[in-house]
């Protein structure tokens, strides 16, 4: 597999950012061959899915952001599950949990967000959990573009497990707006559910117009990820790409 290119910041203030997406199910598994995964990818940020949630919820995280090098952005318990770390290499302009409506018998979700510099690239991050319920699903679809919008800034990525495959009305609603990354430059593998025996693309990793896709997948195969940690860590696949950021 050929490797995607590094992270940088380039002479014109854009920047190479690289971007992975995992639902960590709650850390109930091996965390340490999460991290495994996860420093192997060495990722400027990661979008966190069904992070911990009740007791003790922030040291569970902390302990997977140190060992994986990175820190806590955002998310959480106050976001209903997403979270957000990053590297050191990143700039913190601001952060906002955003809780969605909830619906009735029906689990709460929420949205962590950000604005982030990479050299002079400002760049909008939102990680997200959609509903298992097709109707909420898609109405989720619109408050994520419309908070995705409010950010505020010219370009923005967003990743999480959207409970859908490419097909589905949710999935196809955020890619008449955003690029799916895996379709624009696929690279690795491409089906997220269930780790041991992967068989959907339902985690993804989207990015607004104006973002450069190099590569974006699965990381399967990568140097320092292997079967057995991706099989350990969770039961999703995590899905990495590297961006090409212009400066603002």
């Amino acid at each position: 597999m050929a490797p995607l290119p590094e992270s940088r910041t380039d002479p014109d203030g854009s920047a190479l950012v690289r971007v992975l997406s995992y639902n960590v199910r709650s850390l109930r598994d091996d965390t340490d061959a999460l991290a495994r995964v996860i420093s192997a990818c060495e990722p400027d940020l990661v979008l966190i899915q069904e992070a911990p949630r009740f007791f003790r919820w922030r040291k569970k995280l902390a302990r997977l952001a140190r060992a994986a090098d990175l820190v806590i952005l955002t998310g959480g318990a106050p976001a209903a599950g997403p979270a957000i770390l990053c590297g050191l290499r990143a700039r913190v302009e601001r952060t906002e949990d955003v809780l969605l409506p909830l619906t009735p018998g029906l689990h709460r979700r929420g949205f962590a967000t950000a604005v982030v510099r990479f050299g002079g690239a400002r760049l909008g991050v939102l990680s997200c959990h959609l509903s298992l319920d097709r109707e909420e699903r898609y109405a989720q679809a619109g408050m994520l573009l419309d908070r995705l919008a409010g950010l505020g800034v010219p370009h923005a990525v967003a990743g999480g497990d959207l409970n859908e495959r490419p097909e589905g009305r949710a999935f196809g609603r955020l890619t008449e707006t955003l690029q799916d990354c895996w379709a624009v430059a696929p690279w690795g593998a491409e089906d997220t559910w269930i780790g041991d025996a992967p068989h959907r693309r339902i985690d993804a990793v989207l990015a607004t117009e104006g973002v450069e896709v190099l590569g974006c997948g699965v990381p399967a195969g990568l140097p320092g990820v292997s079967e057995a940690d991706l099989s350990a860590g969770t039961d999703h696949l995590p899905v990495l790409a590297a961006l090409k950021i212009p400066a603002s």
